[in-house]
């Protein structure tokens, strides 16, 4: 019935049969009207939002060292009040070698003076606070710094220090030569064991070999883990990002990993059946242990203290960390789909069988969410192409859950070419010049860009830790701010805006393959507006009908929000069974007769800075001057 009614609908447009054919192979819907257990209750504040990522060493610089630190993001945090998000989280601000820019912490209680002090990092929470957003760290679990004291009273057997970390007996091959425990292959490239030479025993590192993995069978480790927890909430802090959860435990049996195929190449981690260091079941019942820390603070304070985890692995095992058993873990585990699964070249169907999937997985009474982009993959403007930028924020931003936006996605910054010459990153610097460009993370850690001036205003130096894209000049937030037509700031706005409506707080979910290349879902709520996003994610100027999946809308929509290579405003009105789309274009339609003006008015303030909203430039001066 439903490809027969598509044929029919088709007919409206002339010589579209190759659109109707699409229609009647792809075209189907689905609805998640039940799927939220929450529907219809009081939201806290953490399902309502948007989180924003910063990584701190390139949103702003404030003393003139070519490095982002605390005080140059608390300068921004009129542009965080006034871009509408709800929370910042911190890339690990910890002391650190840097080595991995980070991720190898020295100590987990102190900031890297690079980023400033303790001090400087409450300035910023109060900053934050003051403004209405909260704050969020970076919590690296499973590994330290080979150059944490842990590691070095470790290594000299110092109780209790002695096993907090992995360490294991050496093998012997049959000519009596010293081997690796086990064959595991590190995610930076050869065996996940070193040697010790003055222990005399091999230790644990499922990262880079400066990068020892903590040991979760100690007690006595756990204890201090659970304490370091406590530290950040105890200062304010609102929440956790847990990096890296699935590899906290390994196989108690230590077994070799099994090579998937033998034709793969046997030093790539990849080419391995990874059971037996990744997503243990001691791994699921500790997230539970460290969510109980953080409800009994969220009940002290009043205010839910938040806990996000990473874990890259598979759908069926991601969902384990919102709850084991009967007890709850994560209140969100990131949810990757957008960058493991598609990019420019994905059909509608993958996007709706990868939202389906995540929808009908959760399980019961679970919040959804939803990542575009992060640290360590390559910007969403590079992933999918410039021109879908709009269409991704879109469906990010009002898919129903919790927003994520890595910073700089909001006015679609893209990869920079960095040289290997220029290069800091570690996992891809190490394995030399010709393989650097394959897996450098560097391309999309490089500053923001907020206007024109010398590095984009992110710095006074003449140099910064990573060069700003060349493209700066006319890739910048000031820009987009100030143009007089749409820019991806703008877009960005106003889907913030309409997520604070019913509709998306707590509306039913509806997917639809339009055509090969149209994806659209629709959100509804009883006595509420309805809102649509359709977006032609192919090449090809695409005829969209919307008659066929939701006869029960009006017959005309009004444009909320349309991409910035659109040829629809806000405001204009479109036939929901014949209007034209351009190629890769994105619109935001809703059964609402008017919509509102756009809330981003400026005034000038100078040529050198950022024109501002009046209620934002006085919140600015309040944070700056009287926290």
């Amino acid at each position: 019935m439903i490809i027969l009614n598509n044929f029919i609908k088709e007919l409206y447009f002339k010589n579209m049969y190759k659109f109707a054919l699409y229609l009647a192979i792809f075209g189907y819907a689905t609805n998640f009207s039940e799927a939220l257990a929450l529907k219809n209750q009081a939201l806290d504040w953490w399902q309502r939002g948007v989180f924003y990522q910063v990584y701190p060493r390139s949103f702003r610089d404030s003393n003139a060292d070519g490095i982002g630190d605390l005080r140059g993001i608390a300068e921004k945090v009129w542009y965080l009040k006034d871009l509408g998000v709800t929370a910042v989280w911190l890339n690990p601000i910890f002391e650190s070698p840097n080595l991995d820019l980070g991720y190898d912490i020295s100590n987990y209680t102190k900031i890297d003076p690079v980023y400033g002090t303790l001090e400087d990092l409450e300035y910023l929470k109060n900053a934050l606070h003051k403004a209405g957003l909260r704050l969020l760290l970076d919590f690296v679990p499973n590994h330290t710094s080979d150059q944490h004291p842990w590691f070095q009273k470790s290594i000299k057997k110092i109780e209790p220090y002695t096993n907090y970390y992995v360490w294991k007996d050496a093998k012997f091959n049959a000519k009596g030569e010293r081997m690796p425990p086990t064959n595991w292959i590190s995610e930076f490239g050869g065996y996940t064991w070193s040697w010790n030479e003055e222990r005399q025993q091999y230790y644990l590192h499922l990262f880079h070999y400066k990068q020892p993995d903590l040991n979760y069978n100690s007690k006595e480790l756990v204890k201090e883990m659970t304490d370091v927890i406590r530290f950040w909430l105890d200062r304010g802090i609102d929440g956790l990002r847990m990096d890296a959860v699935t590899f906290l435990y390994e196989d108690p049996q230590y077994r070799d990993q099994e090579l998937l195929s033998p034709d793969l190449d046997p030093w790539d981690f990849k080419s391995y059946n990874r059971c037996h260091t990744m997503d243990q079941p001691a791994t699921y019942r500790l997230i539970t242990k460290f969510r109980e820390i953080f409800d009994a603070y969220s009940k002290k304070d009043g205010e839910t203290k938040v806990m996000i985890t990473e874990a890259y692995t598979s759908l069926d095992k991601t969902m384990e960390y919102y709850k084991f058993g009967d007890k709850p873990g994560a209140h969100m585990p990131f949810n990757f789909l957008f960058i493991t699964s598609l990019d420019g070249r994905s059909p509608a169907k993958e996007y709706q069988r990868i939202i389906e999937s995540w929808m009908s997985g959760m399980p019961e009474g679970q919040w959804p969410n939803w990542v575009i982009g992060n640290h360590d993959n390559h910007r969403l403007a590079s992933r999918y192409g410039t021109d879908l930028v709009d269409g991704l924020n879109m469906i990010g931003l009002l898919l129903p859950g919790t927003g994520n936006t890595y910073y700089g996605d909001e006015i679609g910054m893209e990869d920079t070419n960095v040289r290997f010459d220029e290069g800091v990153d570690p996992q891809a610097c190490e394995f030399g010049k010709e393989k650097y460009r394959l897996v450098t993370r560097d391309p999309e850690r490089t500053p923001f860009q907020w206007d024109t001036t010398l590095n984009s205003g992110f710095s006074a130096s003449l140099k910064t830790w990573l060069p700003v894209n060349s493209n700066f000049w006319r890739l910048n937030l000031k820009a987009q701010v100030q143009s007089e037509g749409n820019s991806h700031y703008k877009v960005y706005k106003r889907l913030i805006d309409v997520r604070k409506t019913d509709t998306m707080l707590y509306g039913a979910l509806e997917t639809h393959v339009l055509s090969k290349w149209v994806f659209s879902f629709a959100r509804r709520q009883n006595g509420s507006d309805t809102y649509v996003v359709v977006v032609n994610l192919g090449s090809e100027t695409a005829p969209v009908d919307l008659s066929a999946f939701m006869n029960d809308i009006p017959d005309t929509l009004t444009v909320h929000t349309s991409s910035i290579n659109s040829q629809h405003q806000p405001g204009d009105k479109v036939a929901i069974n014949e209007f034209m789309m351009r190629p890769k274009s994105s619109l935001l339609l809703t059964t609402a007769s008017e919509v509102p003006p756009p809330s981003y008015k400026t005034i000038t303030s100078s040529s050198s800075k950022l024109n501002v909203p009046i209620g934002t430039l006085i919140l600015f001066l309040f944070c700056k001057y009287l926290v």
